[in-house]
């Protein structure tokens, strides 16, 4: 995969979101080696829960909110299952998370530079048609940490007559 790689129609079709919330809009680097890759999340464009802030400069400043953050992760699990391991939700593979065993926000952000969001594949465990994977999560701002986090999700054949 030549980087920095804009997500075909193919990816877009099969997302179980709406392409909207996808939130990232391009891999800037893919390592299948070292099974990790990263996103560009842009900042300057509406997102769900930041756009809804009421915003005050010292109390509440405008910032990408939190749940956007994790919402990436789910995202960058799903670019992860599609680019690497092949699985395609018209497949009937879908995900959801299961554990969130570390997530750490150290950085507000504010809208207008965008983010690098790095997921890391940990481990996957084959069980059938089930897939448990444990990531790592890194999101920079301006060279700066902004999120971390350790978290697990499932990755499901719903549909085992589909192929």
């Amino acid at each position: 995969m030549k980087c920095p790689y804009v997500f075909d129609q193919e990816f877009l079709d099969d997302l179980p979101y709406e392409p909207r919330v996808l939130l990232v809009d391009r891999i800037e680097s893919f390592d299948e080696q070292a099974r990790s890759f990263v996103c560009r999340m842009p900042t300057d464009v509406p997102m769900p829960f930041t756009d809804a802030q009421r915003v005050h400069p010292v109390k509440h400043p405008h910032h990408v909110s939190g749940a956007a953050m994790v919402h990436v992760t789910g995202m960058l699990g799903f670019v992860h299952v599609f680019y690497m391991l092949g699985l395609r939700h018209a497949q009937g593979w879908t995900g959801y998370g299961t554990h969130l065993h570390r997530a750490v926000f150290r950085k507000l952000v504010p809208p207008g530079k965008p983010m690098l969001c790095s997921c890391k594949e940990l481990r996957t465990r084959f069980m059938g048609d089930r897939i448990f994977i444990t990531y790592e999560f890194e999101y920079r701002h301006e060279g700066d940490i902004a999120y971390e986090s350790k978290q697990s999700a499932m990755w499901l054949k719903t549909d085992p007559t589909t192929s």
